[in-house]
């Protein structure tokens, strides 16, 4: 079996055409179905974890730098 620096190197000696379709075949490969499907489930666990916490709820601007000085000028 060829090493990936040997198969990189034989790439590059393709046609600009092979290549584009050989880089398309490649993309598609790693958005292939099944194969993230624990890792969506645990991202969007986090995003619905981060958007109830109160620690990390959109704060306005105004609001954020007051907390921010109180902080800051708390020993």
């Amino acid at each position: 079996m060829a090493t990936p620096s040997q198969v990189v190197k034989d790439a590059l000696e393709l046609p600009r055409e092979v290549r584009e379709e050989l880089l398309r075949a490649l993309l598609e490969s790693l958005d292939a179905p099944g194969e993230d499907e624990g890792h969506e489930a645990a991202w969007t666990a986090e995003i619905e974890r981060r958007a109830n916490d109160d620690d990390t709820a959109f704060v306005e601007g105004a609001d954020a730098l007051r907390r921010l000085r109180a902080d800051l000028a708390d020993p």
